[in-house]
């Protein structure tokens, strides 16, 4: 089967899913006759057919260019505009552990695997989901809000205590996520720094606009090994992030297993893997009005906002 690519785009109507072959496009409703098919939702509710049927149609009627749409005049959406559910996986890249222990002038912490302990998720909203090329408004409450390049997994199939032998076999695809933080807004003023509520994860992590996602999704069979990506982040066309992916502390299949243990995950949840070093909270540098963010991942595509 050829390869394609899942995205959203926008119409008069509303969203609708949209299938990436080569430099075309098609609506992937039109183009395969599956009406189900007008959302990457419903694509992903029926991902082990979706994933034959679209492959089918990208190495057929794909090249012909019939029914292409006129890219020039596509606005993309994030790819799944309303997920089920954000998983965040935290000080998970062995460099950027570091770091941070670095900026905070603490010693770092061993490597959770030598303590016994799983993977270590919060919840972002999915009402945080902002489209590729979107200008982002920074939030009033924060003066440092940060950059966080990601690797998105996107779950295709439910997945309740999945082993992990068996944990990439309910991976739809992978895309692109910018963890926006907040990072002075993190700990609430006048809480004692021993109080379990000190801190404040929805100022921090989920304001407006501060998850961008996109630009689409690669399924899983054409990324590979999803542990060998190099994962890039420029601002202003600066260098920030430069890693690999084999730098997660617990890689893909261990952070869906253990997240299964806990919970259910379902066709459209996402899961961001972590953040490597490069951080602006790291060098004292933060986003400002007028700036650029460039992400790039091997094999997977470039998402790009600009913030205002």
């Amino acid at each position: 089967m050829a390869t394609f690519k899942l995205m959203t785009y926008e119409t008069g109507e509303g969203p609708r899913a949209g299938i990436v072959c080569g430099d075309a496009a098609f609506d992937a409703a039109g183009a395969t006759g599956e009406k189900r098919y007008d959302s990457v939702a419903g694509i992903l509710a029926d991902w082990d057919r979706a994933k034959d049927v679209l492959g089918a149609f990208a190495a057929g009627a794909g090249p012909s260019r019939a029914g292409a749409l006129d890219m020039s005049h596509v606005r993309l959406l994030a790819p799944i505009p309303l997920p089920g559910a954000i998983y965040c996986a935290g000080a998970n890249y062995r460099d950027h552990v570091l770091e941070m222990a670095k900026a905070q002038n603490i010693r770092p912490e061993p490597d959770p695997h030598t303590l016994g302990l799983k993977a270590w998720h919060f919840i972002k909203s999915s009402h945080c989901v902002v489209a590729p090329n979107a200008t982002i408004p920074l939030p009033s409450h924060s003066k440092k809000v940060d950059w966080e390049a990601e690797l998105a997994v996107v779950i295709g199939r439910p997945a309740k205590n999945i082993p992990m032998e068996r944990a990439l076999d309910v991976v739809a695809g992978y895309t692109i996520g910018n963890d926006l933080s907040a990072r002075d807004v993190s700990r609430r003023q006048g809480i004692s720094d021993t109080s379990p509520f000190k801190f404040d994860w929805v100022a921090q992590k989920c304001f407006d606009g501060a998850c961008p996602l996109g630009p689409w999704i690669v399924p899983a069979a054409d990324v590979g090994d999803p542990h060998k990506l190099k994962i890039e982040l420029k601002v202003n066309g600066v260098t920030k992030q430069s890693s690999n992916t084999s730098e997660l502390i617990f890689n893909v299949v261990e952070q869906i297993s253990h997240l299964s243990e806990r919970i259910t995950l379902h066709p459209g949840d996402v899961i961001l893997t972590g953040t490597p070093a490069g951080v602006g909270a790291g060098r004292g540098e933060f986003l400002q009005p007028g700036d650029e963010v460039r992400i790039t991942i091997e094999r997977v595509g470039e998402l790009v906002n600009r913030f205002s």
